[in-house]
């Protein structure tokens, strides 16, 4: 790192990242001198973004350390799945502050789906015991395929009505109907990505940050994948990559899926097409959050055709782990449990080669129903605090503070 370019953003990231946490690390990091790293440290500081702590150095002497500061800001995550939705808000650090689930139907279309969200977000921001415009960012989790650039939703199976529909800047216009403005300069900035890639992205950070190809396959309604490699998301071009729901199974024609196409995997195994089984034999079961609460039930046909929808996720599983050759796979969703994971396992060991699964932790959710909430979090403080927005928003609370005016990121 070249001296003379690091901003204050940059000092930022270092401080995040944990690679330097004091004054004498930050000047060996950067090549910065004591007065200048004291300069980027002072602008920090006034923003509201850093804390202090006292610790004991390995010689004994108290060590001042320097931290990043997650509750200087706020963020709302929404989890949107096709029956529900989970928001919450949080810390930047992923610490949820307050929480509600309500029902809600996808298929009822963008306008009254995001208007709906947006209506539950003052009694949240309350219960958080936070100032609205502490806020700084939403984070929306959404069950399909996401063009990450405009944070639209791109041809999604099943999402009736939401395909290249403008979320971002219907839910900015619905969050300040029902909250008013955020701490941010214009309207509050608002990320979307799909479920599964934000699913990863908190697993990945919580429990496998030393993991440098991580794949984690959400089975609920549909089926998707999320993959973290060298650290980030990967999406592919468009925002594409993961969608393995849709690979075709060379023996089920028949299977029609919501899509349009025959033979799809999730129109084979994922939770919409064991209700659908089950129903056929007489078990009342309508959605994916059926057949969960029957598995743990211990209903033996749910048991069955679980591990038989694991068996069928394996044969297009061989081909994802022998292709990326991950460290780490972990299954998550409603049907992500012993049966459906020891279908899995017998067709990854049966057919891929030895190799490749030599290295492979075959895993389940550490974080439950709250991974979608916690990576939704990390997407937005991931991009607001990045270097380069970081020191955007910085000039920005500089300038208001030369014109004599209040900055609107308050203490950010």
């Amino acid at each position: 790192m070249t001296s003379h370019q690091v901003s204050a953003g940059e000092v930022l990231q270092l401080i995040r990242s944990g690679r330097a946490n004091t004054r004498a690390d930050l000047q060996r990091a950067t090549g910065l001198s004591r007065s200048t790293v004291g300069q980027r440290l002072d602008v920090l500081n006034h923003a509201g973004w850093l804390r202090h702590a006292t610790g004991t150095s390995t010689g004994g002497r108290p060590s001042h350390r320097i931290v990043f500061d997650p509750a200087h800001a706020s963020v709302i995550a929404v989890d949107l799945e096709t029956r529900h939705a989970r928001i919450a808000v949080l810390d930047l650090a992923g610490t949820i502050l307050a929480e509600h689930t309500g029902p809600l139907d996808i298929g009822q279309g963008p306008d009254p789906v995001l208007d709906q969200l947006a209506s539950w977000f003052p009694e949240l921001i309350a219960a958080a015991g936070v100032e609205p415009t502490r806020v700084c960012g939403v984070g929306l989790s959404v069950p399909g395929p996401v063009d990450w650039e405009t944070g639209r939703v791109v041809e999604p199976p099943i999402m009736p009505g939401w395909d290249r529909y403008p979320v971002r800047e219907r839910l900015q216009k619905a969050y300040a109907d029902h909250v008013g403005p955020s701490m941010e300069a214009g309207p509050v900035p608002v990320f979307v990505d799909n479920d599964a890639n934000l699913m990863a992205l908190a697993e990945h950070q919580a429990n496998h940050q030393d993991c440098s190809a991580f794949v984690l396959v959400k089975v609920s309604t549909g089926i998707g994948a999320g993959m973290v490699v060298a650290n980030s998301v990967y999406r592919g071009v468009d925002g594409g990559a993961g969608d393995i729901g849709h690979i075709r199974l060379h023996d089920r024609p028949d299977a029609l899926c919501m899509c349009g196409s025959h033979g799809c995997l999730a129109a084979v195994a994922s939770g919409r097409a064991l209700a659908k089984q089950l129903s056929a034999l007489g078990v009342d079961t309508a959605s994916g959050s059926d057949v969960k609460r029957l598995l743990t039930e211990g209903h033996p046909d749910a048991i069955r055709l679980a591990r038989e929808a694991g068996r069928r996720a394996g044969e297009v599983l061989v081909t994802v782990v022998t292709l990326l050759n991950p460290g780490v796979l972990m299954l998550a969703g409603d049907l992500s449990g012993v049966p459906f994971m020891t279908g899995v396992r017998e067709l990854l060991y049966q057919r891929a080669m030895p190799r490749t699964t030599a290295n492979l932790q075959i895993v389940t959710s550490r974080l439950g129903d709250h991974a979608g909430l916690i990576g939704a979090t990390a997407m937005v403080v991931e991009f607001l605090y990045a270097p380069a927005r970081a020191d955007a928003r910085l000039n920005r609370i500089m300038l208001s503070d030369r014109a004599g005016r209040p900055p609107q990121t308050g203490t950010s």
